[in-house]
């Protein structure tokens, strides 16, 4: 037996000579030292393996030579391990020998400087096992700086003698561990985030310990100091030696407890304790907001120090100097005005400064981004995202400026220390009043069950009540009356409370310095701006803490209060911690999490160890749990179940964003997965993977509305780290708000899926099922008063850690409807259809293709289809063709010709050519003709060898069909003549496919409709503009759902548990109806964190394990199904998106837009042109007035008649009267034989085309009237805008005067009642005109002026005779054109009627029509000068 070993040792493989050879004793074969160098080759033979049975030769059974061969072997390594060497005689084979040996052993080659390198004696997993391996020399200076850092601290803490006998000991074990953490770190450790080896976690115990050493050191330096700065702040001696000492102590307890601490997981990694500790410096006393990383945190914090800064500056100026109550100093006023300024610009921007350096790189470095933004073109949401950044710029400018200037104003005013302390009593009354109504009172009144005892919300939205929403949501009253209670309470209330306590407390730091200049005006310059930028921020639960502040100070201990500021400022902190994340809420929340999870009659064991876990947690719920929770709510950490059980455990800290790591889903689809796996299988065919679109939309759509919809109040009250639970039919997302601004939201969406398990469903139903029917209390059913809920109701809702906020909430979405491609296509004559409107498309795209003329004279396409051309020319493929199928077959000929083709298709080929523009032969014989048909065949052959030329059966059939709509054509070699022109693929037979499964679609609805031509073409021509047919996979896909397209269709092959089947997908742009779930979030944080801990550093991988099981209460399986993956399995997991308040429409309309220098020019211009306007119509009126005086005398008769016609024929008329408008050529024909008394009426007519508002309400004056409309081209507006202004007074006048009536008795016509509704819509206009201009307190007084002005030219011929006209609010300009529009086929069957009648009525009806016509043009000239601004004044005055 020969066995051949490798230079380490190792045998490689062996095998046995012939039987009639015979081996001796064992012996080396080494002929040379060449032998050893090159080959490597030892051969070795054993006495002991030469038994009779191993001579004889193989008798051919090749299992047993084989098996014979393993036993040989097997043999041969045991002869290696335990035979001895023999010792040579010779002293060149005793150096052969060691030379082997040496060789056998194996090495690690450990690389110390380039080139020069020394043997370790350990493999590569043994060395593994032993020591990380780290390749990076930054990681290797690092650790061997943190190294010596370790041992040079742990020397000098020490020689401080702070540890004696056995604890030196323990701190010398603390030290050592920490050091050989470096070397070989803990894998995985209780505090890592991520599955695998984390290289972060190792740098963590070493920069801890040192943290710890060093603040030791640093705290026994202060207490040995001599003469310590004292300072008392609420009777606490704060930096005494003391103190200084006992904090000292506490620290080394806490070192000595590093091991225990670890194990247990309370160190976070380093990177997440910085982003922790910079969030919580910001939160805390600069009122920042929270980070989305280590960037982000930094970013916020290095901004409120440099604000600090400036406003330190200001401050110190003013301060440092006593000053007069009755002079304030203006750098003070200065300061108070930069101070609002600056916290209101802060808590307007974003903490992430990734938006806003992309804007500056966009405007000072375009080259360098242009490649960036050519490859995420597609996507519209960056572009959007940096236009509302600009947008929110260029608001601050003008904000800021106008807040600095007002805080100025009022703070050299004096007016706070004039009305001390009276002002600062009235302040906190209203606060407390405009704060409880606002945050308490108006939400429980809109929550599902108000105090959880009333069945219904008492302020009930428009669409509560709707089972199918079809609109946005409408805007109501209760919301507008929210948001401007808000407004006064963020931008007037609170910034006063907070500049008068500020005014006096910097008066009295101006007598006497408490705590040091330096200090005390440190203290005021933070307090003044955490609590602005606070308040600014989100005020929900500020109202609260200033009335603790105020009746704890004020009352309970007076006598430790320092002042105002500084109370409410350290009282925010205890209360909210920068108003938002606090212990008191956190404490409460976290008992409601703990009771609500372990009470006794609503456990829910998920496995067995919960059962006895339930037994030895009672001694556990008890001090050393509410220690626990009062621990875990001062730090913000979690506090989670221990593997779903009752006992609870604290986690390690983390910032409000939660995951260290940033996940989000990434789409799979054709632009990133290789052709080949596209070919051969669908990408990401899964429907998690296909369904994640729909989330990737629903959080687009939260990206424009959810910031406007929490500042209408639709979800509630809510802070930072809130949860919710947006929940439809198949939609269920879970929506975490990390970062909340002053008009912004930064939240994270994570879309669950859309058949989740079944302990995921049970708690969708909980969700889902009402409690209005339940009538029990207690055991007994009793039921309930109307509108209240039962007592088992109630009592079960309270020992929930959700609650239902909203039913009915309203977005834009898309509504999905699949139907079974199996079921559609089952009978053969469903895939005739469907082969048909096939045929039929590749017809139409390539007579409607602009490159049809290129391919009929292409020499070498028409070269190839001469075949074709021929009448006698037979397609046969009985693989590929079927008379069941193909209606163009011919049974006889076993095939398709030229002719049955002509005979079906010849009529839709014309039909298609004579739509295009230019002309286009299709006789029977024409080139397109042949080509259509060539490309019919060449269709239907790829379909047919994508099925694998099986297409009678149906799942063939519908794997070829899904092969091409995806666009995988394989083409046959007589086929190969479509690529002289990849366009008759792309452009003609791939969209042929596609368009027609949606035309198949839409037979079954109208089976009859697509048989004529016309209404088929019209149908693939709509089809083609407005409805995006493609396979998920293309990028196109995404794109469209993103860009809100219509309508969508696609066609789906899923493979899920055994089914195999495909989908036809339809997508329809609709409203989506949500309900709105709040979760507690420290019960979201806590499961989080238990989940974080059994999978990565207990190693559960049990997929049923009883943490995940439903727990209806706490939505336990919910929230643990959403964590990033694979700690969870959400379907889709967002990026950090902001929503910005400006891209939320209806907040459009109560706010006016943003404040911009565009919108102010427009505005102060149309009140200059409407005031100059007014002054030139009422100079004019005098002069009229006086040539009417001169020759007026015959217009008084008239006029008497005029009145008691009037009076006798005039009626109240209802909202039903209808309106008329005269016909485009009536009026043009009309305003033919008028000559217009000026001509630049005409132009402001043009200028402004709306038919004027039409006011319904009240009595109005009825008279026989047309309706004329005149208009002018652009030149003639421009050259008479200047005579219009001067001619308008008869606008003014002809509206307040009453229009005379003509002498007709008896019933009145559908023009008179038209005219009586036009002169109330004129006395709309134009007194809604009035009101803006004058305001509504002076509105009376401009009704008399304007009433004055009508009876100074009465006598004139514009005004004829006077009655009473009512001037009502009706509604707004846009409603009545719409309801004239409506109206006008009504009445031109009545003007029918009547043949001319303006022609007989006389001089007195000319003049009267003149009149009229002047009074129109007024009135459009009034509205054309109407600006956005105005047009919001006249819809809250409507």
């Amino acid at each position: 037996m020969h066995v051949f070993i490798d230079e380490n040792g190792e045998i490689r493989s062996c095998y046995l000579k012939a039987g009639c050879q015979k081996e001796g004793n064992f012996r080396h074969q080494l002929s040379n030292c060449d032998c050893i160098s090159n080959a490597h080759e030892i051969q070795f033979s054993s006495s002991s393996t030469t038994t009779s049975e191993s001579q004889e030769p193989s008798s051919g059974d090749q299992a047993a030579s084989a098996l014979q061969q393993q036993l040989l072997l097997m043999v041969a390594r045991r002869t290696l391990a335990e035979s001895p060497r023999q010792p040579s005689q010779d002293p060149e084979d005793s150096s052969r020998s060691s030379a082997q040996r040496k060789l056998n052993r194996q090495f690690y080659r450990f690389v110390i400087f380039p080139g020069k390198w020394i043997k370790v004696w350990y493999d590569r997993l043994a060395l593994l096992a032993l020591l990380d391996r780290t390749e990076d020399i930054k990681e290797n200076v690092f650790a061997v700086l943190l190294v010596v850092l370790v041992s040079l601290l742990g020397f000098l803490t020490l020689n401080q003698g702070f540890c004696k006998d056995i604890w030196v000991l323990l701190f010398c074990l603390v030290m050592a561990s920490c050091q050989y953490s470096l070397l070989k770190s803990v894998q995985p450790d209780p505090a890592s985030p991520i599955h695998g080896h984390n290289k972060i976690i190792t740098y963590s115990r070493p920069v801890y310990f040192c943290v710890l050493c060093g603040l030791i050191l640093l705290l026994d330096a202060g207490s040995k100091d001599a003469n310590p700065p004292v300072y008392t702040v609420y009777g606490l001696k704060l930096f005494s030696p003391r103190s200084l000492q006992s904090a000292r102590d506490h620290v080394i307890v806490f070192l000595y407890c590093f091991p225990a601490i670890s194990l247990l997981g309370l160190f976070p990694q380093i990177d997440t304790f910085c982003i922790y500790l910079l969030e919580q410096i910001d939160m805390l006393l600069f009122g920042g907001s929270a980070a989305s990383g280590f960037v982000s945190a930094l970013y916020s914090i290095s901004r409120s120090f440099v604000v600090l800064i400036v406003l330190y500056a200001f401050c110190f100026s003013a301060v440092k100097e006593p000053w007069d109550a009755q002079h304030i100093p203006a750098l003070f006023s200065a300061f108070c005005g930069l101070l609002v300024a600056l916290s209101y610009h802060l808590s307007r921007q974003s903490s992430d400064p990734s938006v806003l350096m992309s804007l500056v790189q966009c405007k000072y470095v375009p080259h360098f981004l242009r490649q960036q933004f050519e490859d995420s073109s597609a996507d519209p949401l960056p572009e959007k995202m940096r236009e509302s950044v600009k947008e929110i710029l260029k608001s601050d400018l003008i904000v800021c400026t106008a807040a600095a200037v007002l805080s100025f104003a009022v703070s050299a005013s004096t007016v706070f220390l004039s009305l001390r302390p009276f002002l600062s009593i009235v302040l906190f009354a209203l606060a407390w009043t405009v704060g409880f109504v606002t945050h308490y009172v108006l939400p429980q009144l809109r929550k599902h069950h108000p105090w959880l005892w009333i069945s219904h919300p008492i302020l009930k939205s428009k669409e509560h009540q709707q089972r199918e929403v079809r609109d946005a949501a409408h805007l109501m009253w209760f919301e507008r009356l929210y948001v401007w209670l808000q407004c006064f309470e963020k931008y007037i209330l609170y910034p006063a409370i907070i500049l008068n306590a500020l005014t006096i407390d910097a008066f009295s730091i101006s007598k006497y310095k408490k705590l040091g200049t330096h200090c005390d005006i440190i203290l005021i310059t933070v307090a003044g701006m955490k609590l602005l930028r606070s308040s600014f921020c989100n005020p929900i639960n500020q109202f609260v803490t200033l009335s603790f502040t105020v009746i704890f100070f004020r009352f309970d201990y007076r006598d430790i209060s320092e002042n105002f500021l500084l109370d409410f400022f350290m009282m925010s902190i205890v209360f909210h911690k920068a108003s938002i994340i606090a212990p008191l809420w956190d404490l409460l929340q976290k008992l409601q999490f703990i009771m609500t999870y372990i009470a006794p009659w609503q456990i829910a064991w998920g496995s067995s160890f919960h059962v006895f876990a339930q037994l030895f947690a009672i001694p556990h719920n008890s001090a050393m749990l509410f220690f626990q929770t009062l621990a875990t709510s001062v730090f913000s950490t979690p506090l989670s179940p221990f593997l779903g059980s009752v006992i609870f455990i604290a986690s390690y800290a983390r910032p409000v964003k939660f995951w260290e790591r940033n996940y989000n889903t990434k789409r799979s689809d054709h632009s990133n997965t290789r052709l080949a796996i596209q070919i051969e299988k669908d990408a990401g065919n899964d429907d998690n993977n296909l369904n994640s679109i729909f989330y990737e939309h629903l959080t687009r759509s939260l990206q424009e509305s959810l910031c406007g919809d929490l500042i209408l109040g639709r979800w509630g009250n809510y802070n930072t780290g809130d949860c919710f639970i947006l929940a439809s039919d198949y939609l269920n997302a879970f929506v975490h708000l990390i970062e909340i601004g002053n008009g912004l939201v930064t939240f994270q969406l994570r879309g669950l899926e859309f058949r989740g398990t079944y302990c995921q469903q049970r708690e969708v139903e909980a969700i889902t099922e009402g409690d209005e029917d339940n009538e029990g209390c207690c055991c007994c059913k009793p039921g309930h008063l109307p509108h209240l809920l039962s007592c088992n109701a109630a009592f079960n809702l309270r020992w929930l850690t959700w609650e239902i906020t909203r039913t009915q909430y309203i977005l834009e979405g898309y509504s999905i409807i699949d139907n079974n491609a199996a079921t559609m296509l089952q009978v053969f004559d469903l895939r005739r259809i469907l082969i048909r409107y096939y045929i039929k498309s590749i017809i139409y795209f390539t007579a409607s293709s602009p490159k049809i003329l290129d391919w009929i004279k292409d020499e070498s396409i028409q070269k190839i289809l001469q075949p074709y051309a021929k009448w006698h020319y037979i397609e046969r493929d009985l693989a590929m063709f079927n008379i069941n199928i193909d209606e163009d077959y011919v049974p006889c000929l076993q095939g398709i010709t030229r002719a049955s083709f002509c005979s079906v298709y010849l009529d839709w080929i014309q039909f298609c050519a004579r739509k295009r523009v230019e002309h286009l032969d299709s006789d029977e014989d024409s080139p397109l003709v042949t080509l259509s048909f060539a490309l019919c065949i060449l269709g239907r052959r790829a379909l047919g060898t994508a099925a694998h030329n099986m297409a009678i059966s149906l799942d063939s059939f519908l794997y070829g069909l899904h092969a091409l709509f995806k666009g995988d054509f394989r083409i046959a070699p007589k086929d190969e003549w479509v690529f002289a022109d990849m366009d008759l693929l792309h452009k003609v037979v791939a969209p042929a496919i596609r368009m027609s499964l949606k035309l198949h679609q839409d037979q079954f609805t109208c089976p009859d409709e697509y048989e004529d031509p016309a209404v088929l073409y019209e149908a693939i021509q709509s089809f083609e503009e407005k409805v995006v047919i493609c396979h998920e996979g293309d990028p196109a896909w995404r794109s469209a759902v993103l860009s809100n397209r219509e309508e969508l269709l696609t066609l789906r092959h899923v493979v899920d548990e055994g089914a195999d089947e495909y989908k036809v997908i339809m997508l329809h742009k609709s409203y989506l109806s949500f309900k709105v779930i709040k979760v507690n979030k420290e019960c979201v944080r806590g499961l989080w964190a238990g989940q974080q801990q059994e999978l990565i550093f207990l190693r559960n991988r049990n997929p049923e394990r009883g943490s995940i099981q439903n727990n209806k209460q706490v939505l336990r399986n919910l929230i643990n199904s959403s964590c990033d993956q694979p700690l969870g399995y959400p379907m889709y997991v967002s990026p950090l998106t902001t929503s910005y308040l400006g891209t939320h429409s209806q907040l459009r309309n109560i706010w006016g837009g943003p404040v911009s220098l565009d919108n102010i020019k427009k505005w102060f211009r149309s009140k200059w042109l409407r005031m100059r306007k007014d002054c030139h119509a009422a100079h004019h009126e005098r002069g009229n007035a006086e040539e009417a005086d001169s020759g007026g005398g015959s217009g008084s008769g008239s006029n008497s008649k005029g009145n008691s016609s009037q009076s006798s024929s005039s009626q109240p008329t209802r909202d039903g009267t209808p309106q008329l408008q005269a016909s485009s050529r009536e009026v043009h024909q009309r305003a033919g034989r008028r000559k217009p008394r000026s001509q630049s009426v005409q132009a402001h007519a043009a200028l402004n085309q709306r038919p004027p508002a039409s006011s319904h309400s009240g009595p109005i004056v009825e008279s026989r009237q047309p309706f004329i409309q005149t208009s002018t081209s652009a030149h003639e507006i421009a050259q008479r805008l200047s005579s219009s202004q001067l001619s308008f007074h008869n606008s003014a006048t002809s509206v307040f005067s009453q229009s005379p009536a003509v002498p007709v008795a008896g019933q009145l016509t559908v023009q008179d009642r038209a005219a009586a509704m036009l002169r109330s819509s004129l006395a709309s206009s134009t007194s809604s005109t009035l009101s803006l201009l004058f305001g509504k307190r002076s509105f009376s007084s401009a009704l008399v002026i304007s009433g004055l002005s009508a009876a100074d030219g009465g006598n004139t011929s514009d005004t004829q005779s006077s009655s009473s006209m009512n001037i009502a609010m009706g509604p707004s300009a846009r409603a009545a054109s719409q309801a004239t529009r409506q109206l006008t086929e009504t009445c031109e069957a009545t003007d029918a009627t009547e043949p001319r009648p303006r022609r007989e009525a006389g001089p007195a009806h000319a003049l009267f029509l003149s009149q009229n016509l002047e009074c129109r043009r007024a009135s459009q000239e009034d509205m054309a000068l109407e600006d956005t601004a105005s047009q919001q004044s006249l819809s809250e005055e409507q």
